[in-house]
Order: structure tokens, then C-alpha cells, then sequence
């Protein structure tokens, strides 16, 4: 049965389980998802193969990344067939080129900075180019803050602290920019995305999602933006429904125009467990990476998890 998610301009047709992999491969979970020019999509996951290609049709392509990568958690694609790979295991940003050559690094691989120090890095989470080639990244998990660097990797400068005023940060997870150098950022245990100019300085917010963790915001004069947002985890909301898994797509300022999902996480079609990492192709076919077997241990605790156990999903556009 065909699973139809959205309504309107936003109909998707389901395929969950998306991408034939060669025989005995698992992506376990995928961090991130990329899609290049030529709509090839790249899938940063925690299995045997790091960097997993396809595609549009699914179609495996190639790998790489193997002995490189320690814990996959997001991808960026760069401007000149270039990609920023994002491992919060290692606290370093790679970019590469396509096929998997090291261009730059920047971190110290293996060398986290002091907990909570504002310092790159520890457990970084995402990065993002602006036009002018500057690069963003939020670095989320062992700190709270957002770093500032030229094309290059030459540092220039950092924002935000811990707390929940404006400009500061309860794990900034994800991080994107728009065509006017705006950065967008997934404050996501402050259930908010804030957004702020090139240098740093505050400039408004999102709020009304629950525990934004992906964002994906193709360029364009007015574009739209595709928040993963991550269901609830405690014990006292785990089943509360209409908080997440969701997908849900926003205007240029923020205002809801389709929530994609059903009103509880799960492994069903037409359900999420936690989207993490999320690109548009072409077609505006949407791409959906989930971290979907930690998803499942803090959703149903001392419940093995069903195999398969959805991963990546292509919400294919109905035109």
C-alpha cells in the first residue's frame, strides 16, 4: 500500500527503506544526507561504509570514508563539488571532494576541546557555507556555540553560550545558511531555531517545533526550509502524541506550510523515529536520514528493535 504523506503542494509519496545496498551491507544509521548537482545522493551513516552513494533511483554507486570517519553525524554540500563531513566522534570537519579525497581539515582529530570551553571543538554537529564561502560551524554536543571560519579553514571567531536567551544554546544540533548569508540554527533542546547574520548578531526566531535537529534550506530569493524535528524521549511524554517524529517544511520567516509525519514516532510507513539529516534533489523529492536505532532504545527502552529498522526514507514528490 502506497503511503501518502502532506497536502496541497506538499504530497510525498513514501518509500521507506530507500537505496539497494549490496548484499550484507547496513547503513546502522544515517547522520546526514547530501544531494549533489546531478542529484546523487550521499548518506553519512554509522555502518561498515561511511559514505554511501546512489542514485536518484536508488541505484548503489560507490563508498568511501572507511578508516576515516569515527561517528558520522552530518554532512553539508560545499560549492565547487565539495563536501563538509561532520564527526562529532573525532571533533573535526573533513572537506572532501566527491569521490572521498581529504581537502581540508579543520579540529584536531581525536583532540576535543575542554567541555563547555567555546572553544572548537567538542562534538561538533554540522557545518554550512555562506555564499561568500564562509564557513559555520555548530558545535553542539560538548559545547554550545557556533564557529566562524574563512574558505580556507583560517579561524576567525565564535558566539553563543549555554542558556535559553537569545543567542545562546541548548545543543545547537544543526546549522545552515541562505542566499543573503543569513545562518539558521537548530537550537534543538530549546525546541527553537534562532537566526542571525554573518557576524553573529541575533536577529529573530523560529519557535513552535519540537527538538529541531535536521535543516535543509535550498538557496533561492525566498526559500523554504525543512526542519527534522526529533519526538520526545522522556518518560513522561514518550507516547504524548502530535510532538514528533516529524518533517515539517517552513516559509522564509518561519510559518508552518505542511507537517509531514504521523502524530507518534514509530518505524511504520509514513512514520519517523528521529530525523536527523535531511536534502532536497531536484525534483523537490525530499531525503530522510534517522538515527534510528538510538531513536529506538530511548523510545522503547529494553525493547530489541524490529529489523529492518528504517534509516533513510525518500519522501518522493506528487506533482
Amino acid at each position: 500500500m502506497t503511503v501518502i504523506l502532506g497536502e496541497g503542494d506538499y504530497r510525498y509519496s513514501v518509500q521507506r527503506g530507500w537505496g539497494r545496498l549490496p548484499g550484507g551491507w547496513s547503513l546502522n544509521e544515517v547522520g546526514g544526507v547530501g544531494v549533489d548537482a546531478r542529484d546523487r545522493v550521499y548518506v553519512f551513516n554509522r555502518g561498515e561504509h561511511p559514505m554511501v552513494v546512489f542514485d536518484r533511483e536508488g541505484n548503489f554507486l560507490s563508498s568511501w570514508g572507511e578508516g576515516i570517519f569515527k561517528r558520522p553525524h552530518a554532512i553539508h554540500m560545499g560549492p565547487d563539488d565539495t563536501i563538509f563531513c561532520t564527526d562529532d566522534g573525532d571533533h573535526t570537519v573533513r572537506k572532501c571532494t566527491l569521490d572521498g579525497k581529504v581537502l581540508l581539515t579543520i579540529g584536531v582529530p581525536g583532540q576535543p576541546s575542554p567541555y563547555m570551553s567555546l572553544r572548537p571543538f567538542c562534538r561538533c554537529t554540522h557545518t554550512a557555507c555562506a555564499p561568500n564561502g564562509d564557513i559555520y560551524v555548530s558545535d553542539g554536543y560538548g559545547n554550545a556555540c557556533v564557529h566562524k571560519y574563512t574558505a580556507d579553514g583560517r579561524y576567525l571567531k565564535s558566539w553563543g553560550t549555554p542558556g535559553t536567551q537569545p543567542g545562546q544554546f541548548n545543543i545547537p544540533h544543526n546549522i545552515t545558511c541562505d542566499a543573503d548569508g543569513w545562518v539558521y540554527v537548530a537550537d534543538r533542546e530549546s525546541h527553537r531555531i534562532q537566526v542571525f547574520d554573518g557576524e553573529g548578531r541575533y536577529e529573530t526566531q523560529w519557535n513552535n517545533l519540537h527538538r529541531p535537529s535536521g535543516l535543509y534550506m535550498p538557496l533561492g530569493s525566498c526559500p523554504i526550509c525543512y526542519v527534522g524535528e526529533a519526538g520526545p524521549t522522556m518518560n513522561i511524554n514518550r507516547k504524548v502524541p502530535n510532538l514528533g517524529a516529524r518533517v515539517s517544511i517552513l516559509d522564509h520567516r518561519g510559518r508552518t506550510l505542511a507537517q509531514l509525519g504521523d502524530v507518534q514516532a514509530g518505524n511504520d510507513p509514513g512514520q519517523f523515529l528521529s530525523p536527523h539529516g535531511i536534502s532536497v534533489d531536484s525534483e523537490g523529492s525530499i531525503y530522510v536520514g534517522e538515527v534510528s536505532r538510538t531513536a529506538w532504545g530511548n523510545l522503547n527502552p529494553g525493547v530489541p528493535a524490529p529489523e529492518p529498522l528504517h534509516c533513510l526514507t525518500k519522501l518522493t514528490k506528487i506533482r
